[in-house]
């Protein structure tokens, strides 16, 4: 199986993003790279909805939902924090995604959840709502064992166990960029003892592009070593813009993925490989 590389941005940070956009976008054209961009989709209810349209209305981009406003669905054992009450659930899941479809005329598939759970969207009712909801995968995987980082290297699963076979999961891998570059002061297990993966020693943030290339770089090596689907990393607009404005490590690992031989995706050409079964009937009611 020859492995695809799936470039993806969590797109959430309002008057940041936008302005980081625009050099990523201009990088992914100028390479003939694809990509999905999980957008939060208050960005395109207000002044930013005409950029973000001219920037990802491209048609190698894949537009999916961060949901409407960036809360947390569930409660997340490492941040320590709750999540919003069900009825705010069923709005974020449900109204992200036909602002993103309305902003850009084209089906939004595909779900993130904010922050990332290390069983993506676990057992309860959000797996149910998403599926219901017309998405037909997810991309929530964001940690690792007991919520540590990086996240492991991992294949696609569905959740046909929980009656939901046409819903898949696709991991994140590696390290959330922003955490490594220490932008975000998160709390919790960052790194497990004994680690997955005992040749991989993060000792300190990251401190020049060529250093978080350096990281990344060995997940791609692990996905092929591996011989995986797919490769992806976890990537912000707003904490690369800060870090590396003229994306410098983007260009890298491009550059790095041609060398080996890898082809480029989206999360939602990856899940048009997997057969569909008969589609769920549209969600009518929030649930308990």
């Amino acid at each position: 199986m020859k492995t695809v590389f799936a470039a993806a941005y969590d797109t959430e940070a309002a008057g940041r993003c936008v302005k980081a956009c625009e050099r990523i976008v201009a990088v992914h054209r100028e390479m003939d790279v694809p990509a999905s961009f999980f957008i939060v989709s208050n960005l395109l209810e207000g002044a930013e909805r005409r950029p973000y349209q001219e920037l990802l209305g491209d048609a190698r981009f894949e537009i999916a939902s961060h949901s409407a406003t960036h809360p947390l669905l569930r409660d997340h054992p490492s941040l320590e924090i709750k999540g919003v009450p069900w009825a705010q659930v069923v709005n974020e899941v449900q109204r992200s995604k036909a602002a993103i479809e309305d902003c850009f005329g084209k089906p939004c598939v595909g779900f993130r959840t904010p922050c990332g759970f290390a069983d993506g969207l676990g057992d309860g009712p959000l797996v149910e709502l998403i599926a219901r909801s017309g998405y037909t995968y997810s991309s929530s995987v964001g940690w690792g064992p007991k919520y540590s980082l990086p996240v492991p290297v991992q294949g696609a699963y569905n959740y046909e166990r929980l009656g939901f076979p046409d819903l898949w999961e696709f991991p994140l891998h590696g390290w959330h960029e922003n955490v490594l570059k220490g932008h975000n002061a998160t709390p919790g297990r960052f790194l497990l003892w004994p680690p997955v993966y005992p040749d991989h020693v993060v000792t300190g943030y990251v401190q020049t592009p060529e250093e978080e290339f350096a990281v990344h770089r060995y997940f791609i090596d692990k996905a092929l070593e591996l011989e995986m689907e797919y490769s992806t990393l976890i990537w912000h607009p707003w904490s690369l813009g800060k870090f590396d404005p003229e994306m410098r490590m983007l260009k890298l690992v491009f550059e790095y993925v041609r060398a080996r031989g890898c082809g480029f995706t989206t999360f939602a050409e990856l899940r048009a490989r997997r057969p569909s079964v008969k589609a769920e009937p549209a969600l009518t009611g929030a649930r308990a």
